[in-house]
């Protein structure tokens, strides 16, 4: 079994398309309008904004949490919580070895809040 798709409520489908474009750095794979669909694609996963679709608390993998969400801040997105080191990986099971992770929480186009993460080496 895998992860499929995560869906996201966006009610202004061109803002929300212009915010996550910018911050996955990456076009919209699909649009259907109507009913109100937009897909970015995600390695294996689809991120589905849609206006029937209820606020889900997503996380987002970025290289460096830090340096998005400066860039992020000069943009006007609201920082809910700064960088901030959750824990350290001893081992592999969460995350490679000896990397600290990172993270921080904004507020996309639709005010949804998204979890930003980095795992960066100590």
């Amino acid at each position: 079994m895998r992860l499929l798709q995560i869906a996201q409520h966006a009610e202004d489908l061109d803002r929300a398309a212009a915010w996550y474009e910018q911050v996955l750095q990456t076009a919209p794979a699909a649009r259907f309008d109507p009913p109100g669909l937009l897909f970015f694609q995600l390695d294996d996963v689809r991120l589905l904004l849609d206006r029937a679709a209820p606020s889900a608390l997503i996380y987002l993998a970025v290289p460096d949490v830090r340096q998005t969400v400066e860039t992020l801040r000069t943009d006007g997105v609201t920082i809910d919580s700064e960088p901030h080191v959750i824990f350290s990986h001893d081992d592999d099971t969460l995350g490679p070895a000896g990397s600290t992770e990172w993270m921080a929480f904004v507020r996309d186009s639709e005010s949804n809040l998204v979890g930003l993460v980095s795992q960066l080496r100590s």
